[in-house]
């Protein structure tokens, strides 16, 4: 068991309230299927114009518009000289294979997680997409609510997609169990000042979070910040490193609220 007596839970989402497994085999799957049609029909969207630019800035351009026509960077295989739809064809194919790059090595960067928040949208407003978490999140969302604890998600998908996310569980809409919600704009998640903005957003000192996390890198950055962390070792997760530091759960269950501080 773990004891704790502060006044907030930061969750991680995959390997923690979710299967590693569904997130990879099927939300991943989901937008990479889904991503060249998505581009193609949403394409002169306020969304994803927005999503576009930040793609630009997290590859160090000042612009789309700059970074759509660097011919020092890769492009796909070259279009006839011309204006209009020949040039949006070739800008909507840069974004393909840069996503789809970024996706095949798993970048954590912000526009990639926008626009695969977008696609999923879609998908789970439609009734293709159902999130899995696992059977001991709800009793644990449902018991630290009703300590007054404050619980928030801290995950490098967008804020968009992990609303989205724990609104269409297959436990049902899990919404009103959190007060909050932070991605990558906040900060990396192995960077201790991130943690350090989530406490302050907060309103609490760092020492009253608790933060979970299957990842220990990330655990290693919340305690530096000062937070309090546990290791969820989920089953499927694979092993962590050995003299890691921190304390280890198998589920929600074994976290052990004191209510005493909760005033």
């Amino acid at each position: 068991m773990f004891q704790f007596s502060g006044r907030a839970v930061l969750l991680d989402v995959e390997g923690t309230t979710s299967s590693i497994r569904f997130v990879n085999e099927v939300l991943f799957n989901y937008a990479r299927q889904n991503l060249e049609g998505f581009l193609r029909s949403h394409w002169d969207t306020d969304e994803l114009a927005a999503a576009r630019e930040q793609i630009a800035r997290d590859a160090g351009a000042e612009s789309f518009t700059a970074w759509s026509q660097d011919e020092s960077s890769p492009h796909p295989s070259p279009l006839p000289e011309g204006e209009g739809v020949q040039q949006r064809q070739r800008a909507r194919q840069r974004v393909l294979i840069e996503l789809t790059r970024q996706m095949d090595r798993d970048a954590k960067t912000t526009g990639l997680k926008q626009v695969q928040g977008l696609i999923w949208r879609e998908g789970f407003t439609a009734g293709k997409l159902r999130a899995h978490v696992y059977p001991d999140v709800v009793p644990a969302l449902r018991r630290w609510n009703e300590a007054g604890l404050d619980v928030r998600i801290y995950s490098s998908g967008s804020v968009l997609a992990q609303r989205l996310f724990f609104a269409h569980t297959d436990a049902g809409d899990l919404s009103q169990y959190f007060r909050g919600n932070y991605d990558t704009t906040t900060g990396p998640k192995r960077e201790a000042m991130s943690y350090t903005k989530i406490a302050a957003d907060i309103g609490l000192p760092p020492a009253e979070m608790l933060f979970l996390s299957d990842i220990t890198a990330e655990l290693d950055a919340a305690r530096t910040a000062g937070l309090q962390t546990a290791l969820v070792a989920r089953p499927e997760n694979p092993p962590a490193p050995v003299g890691h530091g921190h304390p280890t759960i198998r589920d929600f269950s074994e976290v052990e609220i004191s209510t005493a501080k909760i005033l």
